[in-house]
């Protein structure tokens, strides 16, 4: 006799409970720098708090926000923008290399 196993799809937002854990997904999700994962956690965050209520406060369509924060969305950056700021994040660029660099003057 087979035993059947039934398989079913994993959803990252299952696991996103609490704002800790969306702010450490986010996180990791950030630190490699690929523009699709980083999407697609925004998308997963988004769903996870509400993709209704962030697309409500953006402006923008629920539909539109799932296409772009997918795993094959382009999202622009006033989009991405209005998601992190509607999350309740701000956009941030820091040096990958942090030892002093001289200022070459332009003139």
């Amino acid at each position: 006799m087979s035993e059947q196993i039934k398989i079913s799809r994993w959803d990252t937002v299952e696991i996103l409970e609490t704002q800790e854990d969306i702010d450490m997904y986010l996180e990791i999700a950030f630190e490699g720098g690929d523009p699709k994962q980083m999407a697609r956690a925004l998308g997963n965050a988004a769903r996870a708090k509400s993709i209704l209520d962030i697309a409500n406060k953006t402006g923008l369509s629920r539909e539109h926000l799932y296409n772009c924060l997918s795993e094959n969305g382009n999202p622009t950056l006033s989009t991405l923008t209005s998601v992190i700021d509607t999350l309740g994040y701000q956009l941030s660029i820091t040096p990958k290399d942090r030892s002093p660099q001289p200022i070459v003057d332009a003139v």
